[in-house]
């Protein structure tokens, strides 16, 4: 039997997969899925620049990976674990999918669909629930985020001025 890893230990993972992200220019956002029997089952990173498919979420790439790895469209009993707050559209994959458990590290103020810009599985239109827990290694999550973005505002002021 797989050993039993906590919440903050999987966030981890993600966080090094949103790292990989940032490496190779995309927004570093990772994501992990974690069977109920508490295996990695899948992973990934946001990568819609480089693969030109808007849908190339962090999420959306770890629960297709997932998928293909069970053999199956729905995940019951996986836990996704994605280090900011998922949008609309990775909110819906999660419901079709039947992921059981979301964790997440940072809000995501503009496009959150879980607790800040929208609160989609509150809303109740669903037919399957998904226990949430945001927060876990926010700082870290956000720092990631905070720095990646002041890199970016930095290379644009400098093609500006040259």
């Amino acid at each position: 039997m797989p050993e039993v890893h906590s919440d903050e230990y999987w966030m981890q993972q993600a966080l090094a997969l949103a790292r990989s992200a940032a490496d190779v220019g995309e927004v570093p956002v990772g994501a992990v899925v974690v069977s109920a029997t508490g295996e990695l089952i899948g992973s990934g990173f946001n990568q819609p620049i480089r693969t030109h498919d808007p849908s190339a979420h962090a999420e959306i790439m770890a629960i297709r990976e997932a998928a293909l790895a069970v053999s199956n469209y729905r995940l019951p009993g996986c836990v996704l674990y994605v280090t900011i707050e998922p949008c609309t559209m990775c909110v819906g994959a999660i419901v079709h999918a039947r992921i059981a458990r979301v964790v997440y590290g940072a809000l995501e103020p503009r496009f959150g669909a879980i607790e800040s810009a929208k609160r989609l599985l509150e809303e109740g239109a669903f037919n399957h629930q998904v226990e949430t827990l945001g927060g876990v290694e926010s700082q870290q999550c956000g720092e990631l985020m905070r720095e990646f973005f002041k890199g970016r505002r930095t290379l644009a002021q400098r093609g500006t001025k040259g």
